[in-house]
């Protein structure tokens, strides 16, 4: 259950930053960037602030290599569906929603990392920088 509530979290802050419905931040700011300024300069830094801490335990926990391959196998499976004809890639609202899908398990994946590490090999991890 925690994968999937992390999962789902990546997914809404990443449809709330944008997707190619017409509710999302990135259309509503450019839409009332005149009128709105203090809210959506408000806005982006909440979203800046929120995506911190996600990449921050994200690199910590899988690394670049660790998001590379994930992405990689992502990019893979889509190539899969593709191939069998499961999946087209004419349309741009489609992969849009899968782009936000695989980069919402990325972060989920990352997020979850440390403590799937932990119910694998039993082992507790402890921060070098904590002054312990």
């Amino acid at each position: 259950m925690g994968f999937l509530l992390r999962w789902l979290f990546a997914f809404v802050l990443l449809a709330i930053t944008y997707n190619p419905t017409s509710f999302n931040y990135a259309r509503w700011a450019n839409d009332n960037w005149e009128g709105s300024l203090p809210l959506i300069v408000l806005g982006g830094l909440v979203l800046l602030v929120i995506y911190v801490v996600f990449l921050t335990a994200v690199f910590r926990g899988i690394g670049r290599l660790g998001v590379a391959l994930i992405l990689a196998v992502s990019a893979a499976l889509v190539w899969v569906l593709y191939d069998f004809g499961w999946l087209s890639l004419d349309n741009p609202t489609a992969l849009t929603w899968i782009a936000l899908i695989a980069l919402s398990v990325v972060l989920a994946i990352g997020m979850y990392w440390g403590i799937l590490w932990r119910r694998i090999s039993g082992q507790i991890e402890a921060d070098d920088e904590s002054g312990l």
